[in-house]
């Protein structure tokens, strides 16, 4: 295979988005062939700005049964997600999923099951994986420059979304329409740092959700969640739309120090010694270790959602490894459905979680909505 050919599921923001810089040759090894959408207007937009060439669909099975295309990106609804990769590992073509994964962790593990039995190369959007700040702070944590992992603190704020936003789409902010508000919407790419940057997955969630907080909406805008890790260390996540100005702050502290990633800067304070070694030999009583602030050099461009389609193509094409195994798509989503059941059942939630009873709280927002606005 000298090219892959692509074909686009869904065209809306993301998909035209993919399309801007895919037709502007921007990826190499790649050849746009087909779209599908069961939109009219869509269809009729596509006509319209696509070359000739370009087969359009009115229904994804159809893109997905053709011989016109090796590859897929799935730019549809979150609850289609996972349904649709399943059934291009069904007709052996590559997939590069948008994030979220899905809506419910049990979809997504359906999906995981699917690909394992495939022999496609399966990647998800998250373009946030190919920031040089976040894969710096990974190679810290990786190599053991930090020490063993104590605690993490992330809170990203600057989400902001208004009323107007919330009412440009009647599916937006709904149970049914979307399954979620800001930790399925906003905060999926953070979510995966919070365990890929580590290295770790919380054994335990205690989260607060409030819902429909200030705005005239069913889902979760405003989040507080706590965490514990296996080897006793925590962390703390806070999200919300509703707050300007915002804040974007993520602090992971070890064992050898702390760093920092906060207005496009990471800054390591790096211990001289570690501070169990520190506390071992202490005789003052306020003493504490010597410390550097290190403004860490961070190489590379932050090449976003680009970066992660040439390097999906990179794979197929080359066997280059994965930033972004779509697997690990399930990994943010349930750190995702931990909080909110661990806000409906107001107790905590034990990861991997209980995925048959976080799906049956959900099909009852879905069909019979209980949040009421300001309601946790």
């Amino acid at each position: 295979m000298i090219k892959v050919r692509i074909g686009i599921i869904g065209l809306g923001n993301m998909g035209k988005g993919h399309l801007s810089y895919l037709l502007e040759g921007k990826v190499s090894g790649i050849e746009l062939t087909a779209v599908a959408d069961t939109n009219e207007s869509a269809r009729q937009w596509a006509e319209q700005h696509l070359p000739q060439h370009v087969i359009i669909y009115d229904q994804p099975q159809k893109l997905i049964e053709s011989s016109v295309v090796d590859g897929v990106i799935v730019c549809t609804p979150h609850f289609s997600h996972a349904e649709l990769a399943i059934e291009c590992f069904k007709h052996n073509k590559h997939v590069l999923i948008e994030k979220p994964a899905g809506v419910y962790t049990k979809q997504v593990r359906e999906m995981n099951e699917a690909a394992a039995c495939s022999n496609v190369v399966f990647s998800i959007m998250y373009n946030q994986r190919t920031n040089p700040l976040y894969q710096k702070l990974k190679d810290l944590v990786d190599s053991g420059e930090l020490g063993e992992i104590r605690r993490t603190n992330w809170i990203i704020t600057d989400w902001y979304r208004s009323q107007y936003y919330y009412d440009s789409g009647s599916w937006r902010a709904t149970w049914k329409g979307e399954g979620g508000g800001v930790l399925l919407n906003q905060a999926p790419h953070q979510l995966d740092l919070w365990q890929w940057t580590v290295s770790l997955m919380p054994k335990r969630v205690r989260a607060f959700c409030y819902f429909g907080k200030a705005r005239n909406i069913e889902v979760e805008n405003d989040v507080t969640a706590f965490v514990e890790y296996d080897n006793g260390g925590t962390g703390v996540f806070i999200t919300t739309t509703i707050e300007a100005p915002g804040t974007n702050r993520y602090e992971v502290v070890g064992t050898k120090g702390k760093v920092v990633i906060e207005n496009g800067r990471l800054t390591f304070s790096r211990l001289r010694e570690s501070e169990p070694e520190y506390n071992a030999r202490c005789t003052e009583s306020f003493g504490k270790p010597e410390s550097w602030v290190i403004d860490v050099p961070v190489q590379g461009n932050h090449t976003d959602h680009l970066g992660i389609v040439q390097n999906w193509v990179n794979a197929i094409l080359h066997d280059e490894p994965l930033l972004a195994r779509g697997e690990e798509g399930i990994k943010g989503l349930m750190l995702s459905n931990a909080m909110l059941l661990s806000t409906w059942n107001d107790d905590w939630v034990d990861l991997p979680l209980d995925e048959e009873q976080f799906l049956v709280q959900l099909q009852q927002r879905m069909n019979e909505p209980l949040v009421k606005i300001g309601e946790v």
